[in-house]
């Protein structure tokens, strides 16, 4: 339950904000007419975000043998590339994201075009809502088995961070609270980057046992007598950050390669984004 709330409470303030911003631009133009269009946008992207985690995870625990562990190696890849992208992307636009989204809805108000402030909630929730359902389908994966699976604890998980996320998004833009989104997103970025890496380690591991990665040695340690996965600090370990008590080779090398990779890549694209700013300016 833990784990699949922070990711919900994550994502959730993230699309809370976006809307929160797009809410009160409309409420700056006294076009309050409009604000069910958000809405609507809003509850559609819900709808299909819904809709993806129930067929993802569907689609997993009917599958059975190397097809069950392929699938869920693919699955946790993509999340990964998703997490991945979506962390570079904060790192590079985070400080720019009120500007844009609050010029999308002068655009719309301008024009009178519903269809385009629709389209404009829908897009920045549905991009949450798909990142989360990707999140929480390899979160059921890493924790659960076809046998075993109880799929309960992480949608009450889910339902309270989706919940804490919309009071806190809400205390945002109804007191004089204020958040810094740059800085929010760099910390949870490192969290999200860490929970990236345990994706990409529990592939391979299920490309392990499809036979598909070799394990080279397997395992490389055993300390499951210090921290069970079966514990409940094991089971948030193994969720956030992929902890695993008898991980083979190759898990470990893809683990500190991702970690290794994105971080010079993203020291590489803040040099250059410094050196850019500073030739602008001078």
């Amino acid at each position: 339950m833990l784990p699949s709330y922070l990711l919900s409470l994550r994502e959730g303030i993230e699309a809370a904000l976006i809307i929160g911003i797009v809410l009160g631009a409309l409420t700056k133009f006294r076009r309050d007419d409009l604000k069910p269009t958000v809405w609507l946008g809003v509850i559609s992207a819900v709808i299909v975000s819904l809709a993806a985690g129930l067929i993802l995870v569907a689609i997993g625990f009917e599958l059975e043998g190397t097809a069950e562990q392929v699938f869920e190696g693919v699955t946790m890849f993509i999340a990964a590339g998703v997490l991945t992208w979506m962390i570079f992307w904060m790192n590079s636009q985070s400080r720019h994201i009120k500007g844009e989204l609050e010029s999308g809805v002068t655009r719309a108000v301008s024009a009178s075009d519903k269809r385009g402030l629709f389209w404009l909630a829908f897009v920045a929730v549905v991009r949450e809502g798909i990142e989360l359902a990707l999140f929480l389908a390899a979160t059921v994966f890493i924790v659960s088995s076809p046998t075993t699976a109880d799929p309960v604890p992480a949608i009450i998980g889910a339902l309270l961070g989706l919940g804490t996320a919309v009071l806190l998004g809400w205390s945002l833009f109804a007191s004089t609270l204020r958040l810094d989104l740059r800085r929010f997103f760099r910390v949870t970025g490192f969290l999200l980057l860490l929970f990236a890496a345990g994706l990409v380690a529990h592939g391979v591991h299920e490309f392990n046992e499809a036979g598909l990665i070799p394990a080279l040695i397997d395992p490389i340690w055993n300390i499951g007598a210090l921290i069970p996965e079966t514990s409940v600090l094991g089971q948030i370990l193994k969720t956030l950050l992929g902890y695993n008590a008898d991980p083979s080779l190759t898990e470990m090398l893809a683990y500190f390669g991702y970690l290794a990779g994105v971080l010079i890549a993203l020291r590489v694209t803040n040099r250059r984004a410094e050196q850019a700013a500073a030739q602008a300016g001078a």
